[in-house]
């Protein structure tokens, strides 16, 4: 009887005391479902859209390491091309001239001359650069350096007077030039060594004055080292006597700031 009376006297079950209950199950400290108790319960630390965001970051981030590769890879092919242009241009057979500017002739090397005449200048060359390595070795045997590769030039000659002619043509950026240097003879040589550089050089002629002609020159080269131009004679130079340098050359007018160069500007929008 006693057990029976105390169940009698427990409360009835409501509907509201079923909800709580259930949401002590689920965690959400008791309050009834609803906004406020989605809002009270556990979230995910990291959610879908946090995901996406740091997709959006890993992949901009892969994207800009490749461009930086890709620009550094081509900035190393760039300069190994200018290298590789430079080191042509500074060859025996293009380089040379008073300035900073790379040698392609108006004309192309060659051009109207007999199908045989390469073959010859071929042979020609090598024998130039024969002559040169046995005069090199020469002046190694005297324990002395040849007047081309000092660090200036040698004082043999002194130079009185310059005369030169310049022709630009502004279509194709090149120039045609011709200059005659009187030279005083202080000490005999058989060699007159200028500043060049870059430069094509078509004809070197050297007289002592019109009645006495012309002093025959064995051949020319380019020492790029120094960046001077060598002009070999036959003969020695006779001292206290004066001579005529002439040379006529061609080159590119490049638009770099040494020599002659070229340079633009823009007025009203237009490049001049």
């Amino acid at each position: 009887m006693a057990l029976e009376e105390k169940r009698e006297k427990r409360p009835p079950v409501t509907p509201m005391m079923i909800e709580e209950e259930a949401a002590l199950r689920n965690g959400s400290r008791g309050l009834p479902p609803g906004p406020w108790a989605e809002a009270a319960g556990p979230r995910p630390r990291t959610t879908e859209r946090h995901i996406a965001v740091h997709k959006r970051l890993v992949l901009g981030f892969a994207v800009s390491i490749l461009a930086l590769l890709a620009v550094t890879m081509i900035a190393v092919l760039l300069s190994v091309r200018f290298e590789e242009c430079g080191a042509a241009a500074d060859g025996p057979p293009r380089a040379g001239g008073n300035g900073s500017l790379s040698g392609a002739a108006r004309q192309p090397p060659g051009a109207g001359q007999p199908p045989g005449r390469p073959e010859e200048e071929a042979r020609g060359g090598e024998a130039a650069e024969e002559e040169e390595e046995e005069e090199e070795e020469e002046w190694q045997r005297r324990r002395e350096l040849p007047p081309w590769a000092r660090p200036r030039l040698p004082r043999h000659l002194r130079p009185l007077h310059y005369n030169l002619m310049l022709s630009a043509f502004m279509e194709n950026f090149t120039f045609s030039g011709e200059v005659n240097v009187q030279l005083e003879v202080r000490n005999a040589s058989r060699y007159i060594v200028l500043h060049a550089h870059r430069m094509h050089i078509e004809a070197v002629r050297v007289a002592e004055d019109k009645l006495a002609g012309g002093v025959r020159v064995a051949r020319t080269f380019f020492y790029p080292q120094t960046q001077v131009f060598v002009v070999v004679l036959n003969r020695s130079l006779e001292v206290q006597k004066s001579y005529n340098l002439k040379i006529i050359y061609n080159a590119l007018i490049e638009n770099e700031l040494l020599g002659f160069f070229r340079s633009s500007y823009v007025l009203h929008g237009e490049r001049r």
